[in-house]
């Protein structure tokens, strides 16, 4: 049974392979597009595992030095590194970006490689003849939020994208970018399918595969983005008020692989291993060899605050001092898990409904929400005269929550058009046209239906 077992997840694997980009010269060869893989929910099962591994381990939601917590860390002003000039992380730490850079070509292709696959699945499913309504409604579900995600993080480092929606090679190579505001009316048609398409009891042990809380969770960051601030608060509300979630009081328990407050998670690779995050981020030895947190950033925490305390460690050899981020407080392997990487968490679905109040103008409301996390912390409780000094104080608030989580700082700083005034004095080298990434010149060579590329590049 074993052996029957490994070769079914290796056979799903290659299957999965599929294109590294949707604009490939020649047509993918994949058998995933075979009606046999979704006869059996086993092998769909093995299909969806491959993409949240794919996930986890390359593109933007990956916990190493190539994914977005460090590469849009060092991006704002969260990060310094330390690696030599012309590196991908120098060029991302002076915004000296290139339409020929690789960490550009790379986080546009592991994304796209990752909605392909959800397509593949959709598609699949929809066309079995044996899968249960049940599980065909379940993967289909899974595979729309993980299109949606992928398209998230694209449209939000490369501005106007296409949304893929197909497996069509023919299709794909000529897709031309759609403007953001349609590409979110996209990934909130997906998100709401996907959380009708989940069962309401669907829920993984350990909660390492989404469920209708995860899609809810990025529906309500996605209205937020998109100012629907009444939906934002809704879909927060689903997940605030639905069992199973609890705020972790213990700052030191927020990111163990059994916190209350997760709501999605990535299982490491390896038995014994932990978050990719506390070996790209920790570090034992002074001066730093790769990346270490920003003086500005620890400063940015007040007094009292008891995560600068818990998720912020300094180093010193006598005369100077670095810090390195702590929430990952593991390194290596200890032999049983101990850290999962944590993608979606209780603490952003608070402080969404918070914003999204304040900015309908329930003072009251949102400020309980912004105060929950302020306690958690340890701080004085907050008080706020207007919308304005709320949604302030909440992105603020934000800034020493979700320090080197995924991109937070750069996206909240984009969205609320405080980018160009803020990351100037943070960062001399920032140009207003550093808001978007430029879009990859071997993309733009293959299909020159993507242009014009970015300005300023």
């Amino acid at each position: 049974m074993k052996k029957i077992q490994s070769i079914l997840y290796a056979a799903i694997a290659l299957l999965l392979w599929g294109c590294d980009s949707f604009v490939e010269v020649d047509l993918p060869q994949s058998m995933l597009t075979g009606p046999q893989v979704f006869q059996d929910k086993s092998t769909v099962e093995a299909a969806m595992s491959d993409i949240y591994t794919k996930l986890r381990d390359e593109g933007f939601l990956s916990g190493g030095l190539s994914g977005a917590s460090a590469s849009f860390g060092l991006y704002t002003d969260e990060l310094i590194t330390y690696s030599g000039a012309g590196s991908p992380e120098d060029n991302l730490f002076t915004n000296s970006l290139l339409a020929s850079n690789s960490v550009v070509l790379d986080y546009w292709n592991r994304a796209y490689h990752h909605i392909y696959c959800a397509n593949a699945i959709i598609e699949g499913v929809e066309a079995s003849s044996s899968l249960s309504p049940e599980d065909k409604n379940r993967f289909k579900g899974e595979a729309l939020f993980v299109r949606a995600l992928a398209h998230f993080y694209l449209t939000n480092s490369f501005g106007d994208v296409p949304y893929i929606a197909t497996t069509d090679y023919e299709a794909n190579r000529r897709a031309v970018r759609q403007p953001a505001a349609q590409v979110y009316e996209k990934m909130i048609a997906d998100l709401q399918l996907s959380v009708e398409l989940f069962p309401a009891s669907y829920s993984v042990p350990e909660r390492t595969k989404p469920d209708r809380s995860a899609a809810y969770a990025l529906l309500s960051r996605v209205y937020l983005y998109d100012g629907r601030w009444a939906e934002a608060a809704d879909a927060a509300t689903a997940v605030l008020d639905g069992p199973g979630f609890v705020l972790e009081e213990n700052l030191d328990n927020v990111f163990l692989k059994e916190s209350r407050s997760t709501i999605w998670q990535f299982k490491p690779k390896i038995t014994g291993g932990n978050a990719d995050e506390g070996a790209t981020f920790i570090f034992m030895d002074t001066p730093p060899p790769s990346l270490s947190l920003r003086e500005e950033l620890v400063g940015a925490f007040e007094a009292g605050d008891l995560r600068r305390t818990h998720w912020v460690k300094t180093l010193t050899n006598g005369t100077s001092q670095w810090h390195h981020a702590y929430k990952y407080k593991q390194n290596v392997n200890t032999g049983t898990s101990v850290e999962y990487s944590v993608v979606f968490r209780l603490e952003e679905l608070f402080l969404i409904r918070a914003e999204a109040r304040a900015m309908l103008g329930d003072l009251v409301g949102g400020l309980t929400d912004l105060n929950t996390i302020r306690n958690r912390a340890g701080l004085v409780i907050a008080e706020a005269s207007s919308s304005e000094v709320l949604v302030n104080a909440i992105l603020q608030e934000r800034r020493v929550e979700f320090f080197t989580e995924y991109g937070h700082r750069f996206f909240d700083l984009k969205r609320t058009q405080k980018a160009n005034e803020i990351l100037p004095l943070a960062k001399p080298g920032w140009n207003s046209t550093d808001i978007l990434w430029p879009l990859p010149e071997q993309e733009l060579l293959a299909n020159s239906a993507l242009a014009p590329q970015n300005p300023g590049y």
